[in-house]
C-alpha cells in the first residue's frame, strides 16, 4: 500500500509577504475542489493566526464561488476572530482572510437559505473550543440537507467523537430545516478544551445490532411507516438485529431515515434524506446500501466512517500525542484535509490507502 503525506499531484503551499507577516497562497481547486478547502483554511487561520489568500474557490463545483452557507462560514469566522476580509461576497471565487484574536461568547448566524448549519459549525467550533472561556452559538438554516452532515449525525457521532478527544460540545435541535425551505435552528454550547487528546482506533467489535431512526415533518404518517419497514427489512437481510425509533418534527416538508451502529467511542450514524420525486422505498434503499458498504470491511475492522475521518483529523493535529485510526473508506475530503493542513502546520500525517479504499490514518 502506498503512503504519502499529500495526495498525488497536490501542490505545496506558497507564501507572500503581507504586512509584517506572510500570507499563505492556496488554490481552492485542489483535492475535492469544494468547501472543505475553505472551512479548514478558515479554522486553521483562526487557531494559528495565519492570514491566507484563497483563489479558485469551489472551482470543482457546478456553481463555483461562495454560496450562502460558505459565505456564512467566512462571515462567522470573521466575527469570532475579528478578521479583515476581502472578497467575502456571494459568488466570490477569491478571498483574503486576515485573522485577529478569537473571541469566545454568544453568537447567532443566519444563513438565510437551506444552507447547511453543520458546515458553519464545523468551521468555528475548534477555534472557539481552544479559546479561554465557553461560547454559545445559534445557527439558522438547513439541518437535514444533501451533501452535509445532518443534525442527528452531529449528535450521535460527531459530538461523541469530539468528547473522546476532550472537546465538550452540547448540541440541541430547536427546529428542523429541509431543502429548499430551510428555517431550521441548532444550538451549540462549546466548552473550552484544556487539552486535546490523541485517538487510537484500529479495532472495532463485530457489529450485530442497529437502530433505525425515522424522522418526518409535514408529511403523512404512511411515509414514515414505509421508511421504517423498508429500511428495517434491508438491515435484517444484512444479518443485523433491528429496533426502530420514530420522530415527528414540526416544519418541513421532509424526511430522514438513519441507522445507528454501536461502535466505540462514538456510535456510527448513517442516513439518507427524502427529496421531491424520490419514493420512501428508494430513500430507505440508499441507507441500506451505505450500511452494507460500511459492514463489508468488517473483517479487517471497520473503524471510523468516511465522513467522521476528515472531521477528526483537524482536532487531532493539535493533540499532544500521536494518533492512529482505521477508516472504513478513504474519501476525497480526507485527502484534501491532509493537504490543506500542510499549508498551515507542520505535522506528519499519513494515509496508507488511496481514495475509495479502507485505510489507516496516522498523525505523528
Amino acid at each position: 500500500m502506498r503512503q504519502s503525506h499529500f495526495p498525488v499531484n497536490f501542490p505545496r503551499s506558497s507564501v507572500l509577504l503581507f504586512g509584517m507577516s506572510q500570507i499563505i497562497q492556496i488554490d481552492g481547486s485542489l483535492g475535492e475542489g469544494g468547501g472543505q478547502v475553505l472551512r479548514t483554511s478558515l479554522a486553521l487561520a483562526l487557531i494559528l493566526g495565519k492570514p491566507f489568500h484563497l483563489r479558485h474557490i469551489r472551482a470543482g463545483r457546478a456553481k463555483p464561488g461562495l454560496q450562502a452557507q460558505h459565505l456564512m462560514s467566512v462571515q462567522a469566522a470573521g466575527r469570532i476572530g475579528k478578521a479583515k476580509l476581502r472578497g467575502a461576497s456571494l459568488g466570490s471565487t477569491d478571498l483574503t482572510f486576515e485573522p485577529g484574536e478569537v473571541q469566545p461568547g454568544e453568537y447567532r448566524f443566519t444563513i438565510g437559505t437551506a444552507g447547511a448549519t453543520a458546515l458553519v459549525l464545523h468551521t468555528i467550533y475548534l477555534p472557539l473550543a481552544l479559546a479561554k472561556s465557553a461560547s454559545h452559538v445559534v445557527i439558522e438554516g438547513g439541518t437535514h440537507v444533501m451533501a452535509a452532515p445532518c443534525f442527528d449525525f452531529l449528535r450521535q457521532t460527531w459530538g461523541p467523537y469530539l468528547g473522546a478527544l476532550g472537546i465538550a460540545i452540547d448540541l440541541r435541535l430547536d427546529c428542523v430545516g429541509f431543502y429548499p425551505r430551510g428555517g431550521g435552528r441548532i444550538e451549540a454550547h462549546i466548552q473550552p478544551a484544556s487539552e486535546i487528546l490523541g485517538y487510537n482506533g484500529l479495532t472495532t467489535p463485530t457489529i450485530t445490532d442497529a437502530v433505525v431512526h425515522v424522522g418526518i415533518a409535514g408529511l403523512p404518517d404512511h411515509v414514515g411507516d414505509r421508511l421504517a419497514e423498508r429500511a428495517g427489512a434491508g438491515l435484517v437481510e444484512l444479518g443485523l438485529n433491528v429496533t426502530t425509533q420514530r420522530e415527528r418534527w414540526t416544519g418541513g416538508p421532509g424526511c430522514m431515515v438513519g441507522a445507528t451502529l454501536p461502535t466505540q467511542p462514538a456510535a456510527t450514524f448513517l442516513f439518507a434524506l427524502g427529496e421531491k420525486g424520490k419514493s420512501a422505498e428508494r430513500v430507505a434503499d440508499e441507507l441500506v446500501t451505505q450500511v452494507r458498504a460500511y459492514l463489508q470491511v468488517q473483517p479487517i475492522g471497520v473503524g471510523v466512517d468516511e465522513h467522521s475521518a476528515d472531521q477528526l483529523l483537524l482536532p487531532l493535529v493539535f493533540a499532544k500525542g500521536p494518533s492512529q485510526f482505521r477508516v472504513a473508506r478513504v474519501s476525497s475530503h480526507l485527502l484534501t484535509n491532509i493537504a490543506v493542513i500542510g499549508y498551515f502546520y507542520e505535522r506528519q500525517i499519513t494515509c496508507d490507502a488511496p481514495e475509495g479504499e479502507p485505510g489507516v490514518v496516522t498523525v505523528g
